[in-house]
């Protein structure tokens, strides 16, 4: 028996109970229509936007190699959670395995980590564009850009083992209620019946390294990147270099405001319905909204998005 074996063994309780979306019966029908369209909306948008980056020669620059593995990410991230609520709500038994849970925690840790990583590396790549556009082509090259997302993979996994590891130091001996539709670390660690110190201290220092720092590195960014805008002599010039961020600015302020608003705030704060809320704006709607705002904001993209769609129906 594993090490990793042994430790799981040391609690008493087998599955959790994710209490989620249960508490009523009677909008369960309506939810999960909603959540089937949202999800299917998202994973067909997703896919469009990286068909049609990895299919047109015209796409194949370092923005949209990030926006390419930003779709990724949005879809595996929505897809650790979104289809375990359709079964729960499906079958009305909202349980799940002990070892179930701790691999959506792991692959929510990691796929969430990833998008705050990927998201800083995109305001870098605007940065760099707009107040270093001579010396672009010599700093973003292929393979400093691949080296960034591979960087950022690495982290993302190591981070989320640690997480982990760390959890499964812990005995669970009674309550198996998660007042959540999916296996969150915050959640888990209250079910404890040993203290959690250690688990939260490495939360609250490892967010504030990854999410803090990056939202910081993202606004300083955007703080520069503006001073270039506005000194821009011509308005055709500042609406352009403008557009080429603002579909990134809407995504950073919805996915780090509700990170930010959940795991590093003090926990007597919190309210359940607030977590759960928040916990659907960047598991669920954050993922369906970045393929809109990217598309719809980027002429070309959303023209050859087009053309992709009538290229496979008429094919």
């Amino acid at each position: 028996m594993t090490e990793f074996m042994k430790k799981l063994n040391k609690t008493n309780i087998l599955e959790f109970i994710l209490l989620g979306f249960s508490d009523d019966l009677a909008k369960q029908p309506v939810l999960f229509s909603l959540l089937l369209s949202i999800y299917l909306t998202t994973m067909i948008g997703n896919l469009l936007i990286i068909l049609t980056i990895v299919s047109n020669d015209h796409f194949h620059s370092r923005m949209y190699f990030f926006l390419s593995n930003l779709s990724l990410i949005d879809l595996c991230l929505s897809s650790t959670t979104v289809p375990k609520m359709f079964a729960d709500i499906q079958t009305g038994n909202p349980t799940i395995s002990f070892n179930g849970c701790l691999i959506q925690m792991y692959m929510f840790l990691c796929f969430s980590g990833l998008e705050t990583l990927l998201l800083s590396i995109m305001s870098y790549d605007r940065f760099v564009a707009i107040c270093l556009p001579m010396y672009y082509l010599a700093i973003m090259t292929p393979k400093f850009c691949a080296l960034l997302v591979v960087s950022s993979w690495i982290f993302a996994i190591f981070r989320a083992q640690i997480h982990t590891i760390l959890l499964v130091q812990l005995p669970f001996c009674e309550d198996n209620k998660i007042p959540q539709f999916f296996c969150d670390i915050g959640a888990l660690l209250k079910l404890s019946c040993s203290d959690t110190y250690i688990n939260e201290l490495f939360i609250f220092i490892e967010g504030g390294l990854v999410v803090v720092v990056s939202f910081i590195c993202i606004l300083v960014s955007y703080i520069l990147i503006g001073y270039a805008i506005i000194r821009i002599p011509s308005a055709t010039g500042k609406c352009k270099a403008f557009s080429t961020c603002s579909s990134h600015i809407c995504v950073v302020l919805l996915f780090f405001g509700t990170i930010i608003d959940v795991y590093l705030c003090p926990s007597t704060t919190r309210i359940a319905e607030r977590d759960k809320a928040a916990a659907v704006m960047y598991t669920v709607v954050i993922p369906l909204l970045n393929p809109f705002i990217y598309s719809l904001r980027n002429g070309n993209l959303r023209g050859a998005i087009r053309k992709t769609i009538q290229r496979k129906l008429f094919l």
